[in-house]
Parts: structure tokens; sequence; C-alpha cells
């Protein structure tokens, strides 16, 4: 008896310890963007705080809310986050009517980041915002800028320098941040504003920064204010789950995301993607959605925005 009890406990050895199911982490726009180098960056940080893998998932279209409706409409088991920017998040609940979710259906967790808006034009296009705004005047309907979807930040934040400098253009909608450069340096148009990692890595031009004062990745571009137009716009990015995740999951994925964002090489990372680390808890990150929620909705009323524009 004892020799069997032995080898079946040496049977059990030998087996394969039963994998844990890993976390997915669905990025709502596509590969090589800014959210899904962010995330990526994250990934290895958050698994070895949470001691399971963490693998990321791109679900992309509809300017983020494909994949926002993808974990809303997940089971609530800590299995399935969503890193998504604010469009997704605060704006499309007042610019899309029949938005398949309610910002109700998901819970946040950490907000990770939040990076000055930066308005960019290809290497052969206009020098300035000025510049650019003198040849929307003379094209009218004919110029064209970029966005990663209708009721993102860069359709809303273009389309308000337009309305602000009384200027026709034309909004051109993308599924993601690669098919809007590819479109600035094919010349298909000529303004995209975006967050601003792409920039140097497309050796793009940045004509203004949407913030207060100059941005410290690019202290030779003027803001949006220097050139004439009072104008303050930021994407900022965060972790969430869906609503009725168990608070202890809630916890444990608050710490770890804390912890992951002064990890070196997510620290360096973002640097490198000229992406300011900007950390809040659930709390606090709570209390400031519901401000941006606020905030946007006045914008898209006053701004008279619909999805078709």
């Amino acid at each position: 008896m004892r020799a069997l009890t032995l080898a079946l406990m040496l049977a059990a050895l030998a087996l394969p310890a039963r994998a844990q199911a890993p976390i997915t982490v669905v990025v709502n726009f596509v590969a090589g963007g800014p959210s899904d180098l962010m995330a990526r960056l994250m990934a290895p940080e958050l698994s070895q705080q949470l001691g399971v893998p963490v693998v990321v998932k791109n679900s992309v279209g509809a300017a983020g809310t494909i994949g926002a409706a993808e974990v809303a409409r997940a089971r609530p088991d800590g299995q399935t986050l969503l890193l998504s920017p604010v469009g997704a998040m605060a704006v499309q609940p007042h610019f899309r009517r029949d938005l398949p979710y309610r910002p109700t259906d998901l819970v946040g967790i950490c907000q990770v980041a939040d990076t000055p808006v930066v308005v960019m034009a290809a290497p052969n296009g206009p020098a300035t915002l000025r510049e650019a705004l003198a040849r929307a005047r003379e094209a009218g309907a004919g110029f064209n800028y970029a966005s990663t979807g209708p009721g993102s930040i860069p359709h809303i934040a273009t389309a308000d320098i337009a309305r602000r400098a009384g200027i026709g253009m034309t909004h051109i909608p993308f599924r993601g941040n690669a098919e809007a450069v590819m479109a600035l340096l094919r010349g298909d148009v000529t303004l995209f504003a975006d967050q601003p990692g792409t920039i140097r890595a497309n050796g793009l031009r940045a004509l203004a920064v949407m913030a207060p004062a100059r941005s410290p990745e690019f202290p030779d571009t003027p803001t949006t204010r220097e050139e004439g137009l009072d104008l303050v716009y930021s994407i900022w990015s965060g972790l969430f789950a869906p609503a009725g995740t168990p608070d202890a999951f809630l916890a444990r994925a608050e710490a770890a995301c804390q912890r992951a964002m002064v990890a070196p090489a997510v620290v360096e990372g973002f640097a490198r993607l000229a992406t300011p680390i900007t950390f809040r808890g659930r709390e606090a990150f709570a209390r400031f959605w519901a401000e941006e929620l606020e905030k946007f909705r006045g914008i898209v009323e006053s701004a008279g925005l619909r999805p078709g524009d």
C-alpha cells in the first residue's frame, strides 16, 4: 500500500501543472497604434503582479466602440479587461444614440496616461498650423483631415479647430492611428490630430500642441493658443472591467496597475511614446471619468456634431 501511495504521488508530480487561464486585455484600436503599444508595455508587468498570463487582443472598429462593447458584454470574472482611450468612454455615449453599451456597463480600474493632442502634418505638408488653416480657407471642402473614427478625439478636436477658425474641412475617418498616418503620408489628408507617439517614428511634422503650455517632448512646437485658437484637448487612457466584476479582483488589478506604471520598462516605454504616465486609482478615476462624461456632453452638444459629420 505504501508503495502504491508513493507511486501515485510521483505520478501526480509528473503531471504538468494546470495552466491558469490568461487575462485578456482588449485594445479597441489597431495593432501598432498608441493604445496597442501601451497595452503591450503594460502586459508583462501586469502578468507578473497578478501571477497569470496577460495577453493583448485587438478588437477594432467604430472609433473604439466595438472593443468596448465586447468587454461590456464579457463575463465579469476578471478574465477580460479593456484598455481604452477617452473617445469610446466619454465621447461616444453622447455622440451615438445607437451605442451598444452604456458607461455603467464598465467599471474603471485605473487611469494610466493623459497625453496632449498634437496637430500633425506630413513632412512635405504645411509647416505651421496657421499655414494649414490658410490652405483650408483656399481649398474649402477640398481640404481633408483624418481621424481614428467618428466621435474619436482626433475627430472632435479637429472639428473644433475648423469651427473656431470658421473654416470648412472634410472629415475622413479611419479605423485607427496607423491607417490615418498612412493617409497623411500619401497626401490623402493634410492634417491629423492625435497622440504624439507616431510623430518621430514616421517623420511627421508637429504643428501645434493642444495644451495650456508647450510640451517638453516638442519644445519648439507652439500651442494652439499661441496659434490663435484657445483650444485644449488631451487623450487619456485607462483600464476597465465589465460591471459586476468582483471587488476583490478589482482591488488586486488596481494595485497591480499602480505597480506596473512605475516599473522601469513601462516608464521608459511610455517615454519613447511621448506619453506622460498619469495614474489614478479606482475612486479618483471614477470621479475623473464622470467629470469627463459631463465635459464632452457639453462639447458635442455645443458643436452640434453628429455621427455623419
